[in-house]
């Protein structure tokens, strides 16, 4: 399913709004899921997200999944108005809301953050009782509030974290048998099929070392965490933050990455920054006519 990865007053054209472009591809296709991986929670109403993310399931006919996060950019919090401490108590009470609101409540909640009186919204989403709502996160608290207000977690594809998540599922009542996961491959940034691997590692690179450079720099001085600055591209592949494999290698890979850690979709960034559109498209459709195969659809979302 396509996702998009929303971004606020960056010189890189990040989506600011990806519920657009998820209604877009909504529109013209018919089976696969749309999915926001991730919105930006603490920087939306939430009436207004529930309501926006109703019509979109309407006009998928029942394909939405909202994954959302908290964010991290002191200047996307500032642009906004909003403070960035608050950014895990608005999530909260945002997530709770748009969950009443989904299955038909008339909301009336005055929190720390938002004050409703008598919100119902119609059309109500297609899919019951509502919309996947996923919460991703890096750490133990996205875990905790993914188990306790989301539909399942997205997040690094490893056992510890499916482990955690079960435990905090199973520690609120819920069962960890029906855990819904999505990951992505862990340790790797970017994983790129080529059946060239050495030249389409130079190609792809240069791109790659100004994205991961950028988001450097943007987790300095936050609470997120730090990526280190790459001072060469020996030190990127040192680091496996990119890598280029053949579609058999990369097939053996994913295949690991699930088996240890069972997942109902799996995300993989596979079309670096940098190149023309063109060779986007075509290092796209390779993987999809070449790795996709090999994973069957298990559930509502695909391995």
């Amino acid at each position: 399913m396509p996702s998009s990865i929303e971004h606020h007053f960056a010189d890189d054209d990040y989506v600011p709004s990806p519920l657009i472009p998820a209604t877009a591809v909504a529109a013209r296709t018919k089976k696969m899921r749309v999915f926001t991986n991730i919105a930006i929670l603490p920087l939306y109403d939430p009436v207004r997200l529930a309501e926006d993310g109703a019509v979109l399931d309407v006009i998928s006919n029942g394909r939405l999944d909202l994954g959302v996060g908290l964010g991290y950019r002191p200047e996307e919090f500032a642009g906004y108005g909003i403070n960035l401490k608050t950014r895990a108590s608005r999530a909260n009470e945002a997530l709770e809301i748009i969950r009443r609101l989904w299955q038909g409540e008339k909301v009336t909640f005055h929190g720390k953050h938002f004050h409703i009186d008598g919100a119902q919204i119609t059309p109500r989403p297609i899919q019951q009782p509502n919309p996947p709502l996923w919460v991703g996160g890096f750490g133990p608290a996205a875990i905790r509030r993914a188990a306790k207000y989301g539909d399942g977690y997205i997040g690094p594809a490893h056992k510890r974290n499916v482990q955690m998540y079960r435990e905090e599922l199973r520690k609120l009542g819920k069962d960890p048998a029906k855990a819904r996961i999505t990951g992505s491959l862990h340790g790797v940034s970017w994983l790129v099929v080529s059946n060239d691997p050495e030249r389409d590692f130079k190609l792809w690179a240069p791109g790659v070392m100004y994205w991961y450079n950028a988001y450097a720099r943007w987790f300095e001085g936050t609470d997120t965490g730090f990526w280190r600055h790459l001072d060469s591209v020996d030190e990127l592949k040192r680091r496996n933050l990119i890598t280029v494999v053949t579609l058999e290698e990369a097939v053996k890979r994913i295949r690991a990455a699930v088996a240890e850690a069972p997942l109902e979709s799996f995300g993989i960034s596979i079309a670096p920054p940098g190149q023309p559109v063109s060779k986007v498209v075509h290092n796209i459709e390779l993987f999809a006519q070449a790795v996709m195969p090999h994973f069957k659809q298990t559930g509502p979302g695909n391995t």
